[in-house]
């Protein structure tokens, strides 16, 4: 039992007995905890998503009305309009944010001017929001010339390019309607845009949106790449400034010529967790100087970011502009707040293209003012962009996020292109590296122009074996160092699966660090982080250790065996089968016998799984050949080889018996060790098998290794080393 429920019809109370944590509200109410329901639904949540509950409901209601919308305009849906369908999106959040936050001036005006204006059949509902649009795109002073009908007036102008240009919407139905006005009824004023953007991003992506609700990058995780980077040095002098007015005005001065920049930013977590947090401090500084309504110093335009896919970035503006309003409200007041707000800027700050295409100086420069974009217009039609004026002359510039990873097998052909036309001529061997790579050289680039400091969320294998001395050396070479890193933890950004990718925190940098230590940050086993300070973090992320170790496809020593990845099929598991099915080629011809041999992986091995496969050498293809289910089974791979999109496995289907790549030895024991294991374990799980068995290549094989061998594998020595690597054709022990 997980959940203990108690209602006597009025009030309603619940524990879960596992985390201890309580629930006790008015019965009507208590569908506003649905969050701390989500495990009787098998979706295990991280705290905070608990706490948002609004975040959950707001996306799964606009989810509906968008898949419904494109499913009665299937001419939105397409590639070419689908930006304006994301485009329209992000109109109707802001409109419902406005709607309850007072800047509309009067509640709810949007979802009640719809609902009266629109009949009860939709058909008409696109022009009235259509009206709406065109109304806050127009001045107050043109709109009689422009025949703004008069329901429509009491909107603002708002502009900012977030309504100019095409007024175009979707065609509703009575269902899409109702969708619209329940979406509308929720309390907008508890949005929280620290989550909202990913979570709305996933609404317009199709394949994000079957974990709708659930797209979350913690908090307490962004943190840990921005404390360390600059936040923590913010709050330590603003500790020692006290109530020195002096001290405390040269902090807001610095805080207000910071710019953080994120060259991979998404939906804009990192760029509003860092605007947020610096308000927060901006905040404590007014109230000690008696200033605590004073307008902010942090311009939005400080928070500058890439981001490929163009609502992303879109929704990224749109979760800066409403932080910005929130904070306005929290430190200001509402009134202040109100005043300020509209119209909106239309500069934009947030470029959207491929960052590892784009010159990340003219997307951040250095200083100055008048810096020139060309960019995709967020808020309206591509254009060039207008100037953003600024100054920020020896202003601190951060560079933070967390870029995309996909190891050399997953890349897609877009992928490789970005690596090789940014490494191709930098790194011989790039093409082995993790596609995240691409951004800390484009970060060591800028650095070499404009003194930054960087921290990237990145896979683990790039402080692993073979990407070490690959990447690494270069690294060092145009002057970078480590100056803090986390080590491997679970970055989770998925909890309806609640299967976070194994992440490690870089902050590297090419300038002095204010301190003469560096920190080396930790999860301990309970959940907490512990720091180590020391003077020098190498590439492995062991401090006080600067040794880069080469990759080696030989034994240092030739009395040491060699282990090897075991035999690949390619056969579209043709080749292998189960006990039962193996009893049923034998019982079919005893002649069958000598073909089949115990097949084994990692996984069979821990499991104790037992299964068979086919081994068919050439000298007796025919033999085999001529017993009718192992025929049907070769026929079966021949099939499956010539079907394949790949040249290299259409050539194997010239020997459909024959496994496509063979390491197999006869007569000798097999030590087997797994390519992957869990990190929760304290040992390799070692297996030794018997002679004669084929290992898959999703296991390392030892033939005829000495016993010793088992127990050195085996011991946290050897975890420790991390020598495995992917893209390595042999590994040594």
């Amino acid at each position: 039992m997980k959940f203990i429920l108690a209602t006597d019809g009025k009030e309603f109370q619940a524990e879960d007995l596992i985390s201890g944590e309580t629930v006790a509200c008015d019965y009507p109410s208590f569908h506003d905890h649905f969050g701390f329901f989500l495990p009787l639904a098998g979706i295990s949540t991280v705290k905070q998503i608990r706490e948002n509950a609004f975040d959950i409901k707001a996306t799964s209601r606009l989810n509906k009305l968008y898949i419904e919308l494109l499913n009665h305009n299937p001419d939105w849906a397409k590639a070419e309009r689908r930006q304006d369908m994301n485009h329209f999106l992000a109109r109707l959040i802001f409109c419902f944010f406005a709607e309850d936050t007072g800047i509309f001036k009067e509640d709810g005006l949007f979802t009640s001017t719809v609902q009266t204006m629109s009949a009860a059949d939709a058909l008409d509902i696109h022009e009235i929001i259509g009206e709406i649009f065109r109304a806050m795109d127009t001045k107050k002073d043109e709109r009689s010339e422009k025949q703004i009908k008069n329901w429509a007036a009491k909107f603002p102008y708002v502009n900012g390019q977030l309504f100019s240009g095409s007024v175009d919407v979707p065609k509703f139905t009575k269902i899409a309607r109702s969708y619209l006005l329940h979406v509308g009824n929720l309390d907008w004023k508890k949005i929280n845009p620290d989550i909202f953007g990913s979570m709305i991003q996933a609404v317009a992506d199709d394949e994000e949106r079957r974990d709708l609700g659930m797209h979350y990058t913690s908090v307490p995780n962004i943190l840990k790449v921005l404390n360390p980077l600059f936040l923590e040095d913010l709050r330590t002098q603003l500790k020692e400034s006290g109530e020195n007015s002096r001290k405390l005005l040269k902090l807001r001065n610095r805080i207000a010529h910071i710019r953080v920049f994120d060259p991979a930013c998404g939906s804009g977590n990192f760029l509003v967790i860092a605007y947020k947090q610096m308000r927060e401090i901006e905040a404590e500084i007014n109230e000690r100087r008696g200033e605590k309504h004073r307008e902010s110093e942090i311009p939005l335009t400080n928070f500058r970011g890439i981001e490929l896919k163009g609502f992303s970035a879109e929704i990224a503006r749109l979760a800066l502009i409403i932080a910005e309003y929130q904070c306005d409200v929290l430190y200001r007041g509402q009134k202040l707040a109100l005043a300020d707000f509209l119209p909106l800027s239309a500069e934009n700050w947030i470029f959207c293209g491929n960052a590892l295409r784009v010159d990340w100086l003219s997307v951040f420069p250095p200083s100055g003012t008048g810096v020139k974009l060309f960019a995709y217009d967020l808020f309206s039609t591509p254009l060039d962009q207008s100037e953003i004026s600024f100054d920020n002359e020896g202003g601190e510039r951060y560079i933070c996020g967390n870029p995309p990873y996909k190891g050399s097998s997953e890349q897609t052909k877009q992928m490789k292109n970005d690596l090789e036309l940014l490494l191709g001529s930098r790194l011989p061997n790039y093409k082995s590296l993790d596609y995240v790579a691409g951004w800390l050289i484009k970060a060591s680039d800028y650095c070499l122009s404009a003194h930054a400091k960087v921290a990237f969320v990145t896979t683990n294998s790039i402080c692993q074996g073979s990407h070490v001395p690959i990447l690494w050396p270069y690294l060092f070479m145009k002057g970078q160092k480590i100056f803090f890193a986390h080590t491997s933890f679970k970055w989770k950004n998925l909890a309806a699966k609640n299967a976070g990718v194994i992440v490690i925190i870089l902050g590297i940098t090419n300038t002095n660090t204010d301190t003469n230590y560096r920190q080396l940050f930790s999860e301990n086993d309970d959940g907490t982080t512990s720091e180590k300070k020391c003077s020098y973090i190498g590439p492995y992320l062991v401090p006080e250790v600067n040794v880069i170790v080469q990759k080696s496809t030989r034994p240092i020593d030739t009395q040491l065996l060699e282990m090897d990845y075991g035999s690949k099929a390619a056969d579209g598991k043709n080749l292998n089968f189960d006990s039962i099915e193996a009893d049923i080629i034998r019982n079919a011809n005893p002649r069958s016998n000598k073909f089949i041999f115990p097949y084994i992986s990692a996984d069979d091995a821990i499991s104790g799984r037992k299964r068979y496969c086919l081994w068919i050498e050439e000298q007796n293809s025919e033999e085999a050949y001529e017993i009718k289910p192992i025929r049907n089974r070769i026929d079966l791979v021949r099939s499956f080889r010539l079907n394949s999109t790949k040249k290299s496995t259409r050539v194997l289907a010239q020997k459909p018996y024959a496994f496509a790549e063979q390491r197999f030895i006869r007569d000798k024991q097999i030590l087997v060790v797994p390519s992957v294991s869990s990190q929760n374990r304290n040992y390799l799980p070692i297996t030794l098998i018997p002679e004669n068995t084929v290992v898959t290549n999703a296991a390392f094989a030892f033939y005829g290794v000495p016993l010793w061998c088992m127990a050195l594998i085996a011991s946290k020595v050897h975890i420790a080393c991390e020598h495995y690597h992917a893209g390595a054709q042999t590994q040594n022990a």
